[in-house]
């Protein structure tokens, strides 16, 4: 099977413009970015609950910790949210109802409290992006996206492979896309 398509900062743009004229704009911009800037699996960003994200102090916290349960493999670990990712995720949860906050963060149409599958949102990625005209984007483009983009600006490897979440450092390289301007800015270093 073919790796996902990693996405250009056009092609993340166009599939944003797309999302702004659909029903659920907010939702699916916060979902898309999600993936786009934390780097998450889709099973992760379906298994979030609105108090892994949100507190009444804090608002947006600066980092989720996921459950065995809520991650491949079955092992915990931490993802960190930047400001860029906080800031959609405030603006999408300020139109929510966050009385309860055990409800799934992204709400389906039919389901407002038990929210998406992961099988449920690996197809609504993969509409997404065939709907905005992307060839190639998967529900794990932007997860590859995001490891791509850090690797262009020298984030080293180990650090990925953490932020990633991988058991190997192999699984990591397998990630990042190198593209013409990465060698270019490669060469100019010599």
């Amino acid at each position: 099977m073919a790796q996902a398509k990693t996405l250009t900062d056009k092609e993340l743009r166009r599939v944003l413009d797309y999302t702004a004229t659909r029903k659920h704009a907010r939702r699916n911009r916060a979902m898309l970015l999600t993936t786009y800037y934390s780097g998450m699996r889709v099973k992760e960003v379906a298994s979030l609950r609105i108090a892994d994200v949100w507190t009444i102090d804090e608002g947006i916290k600066h980092e989720v910790r996921l459950t065995a349960e809520m991650t491949k493999g079955d092992k915990a670990g931490i993802v960190f949210l930047p400001e860029k990712l906080r800031k959609e995720l405030l603006a999408y949860i300020a139109g929510i109802d966050r009385s309860d906050t055990t409800k799934a963060l992204f709400y389906t149409q039919k389901h407002h409290q038990r929210g998406f599958t992961a099988n449920t949102l690996a197809q609504f990625f993969h509409y997404l992006y065939k709907r905005a005209g992307i060839d190639g984007g998967s529900s794990h483009s932007g997860r590859r996206t995001f490891i791509t983009n850090l690797a262009a600006k020298g984030v080293g490897v180990r650090v990925l492979q953490s932020l990633a979440r991988h058991a190997g450092i192999g699984t990591t390289q397998s990630y990042i896309d190198v593209n013409d301007d990465m060698k270019r800015r490669a060469v100019e270093l010599v």
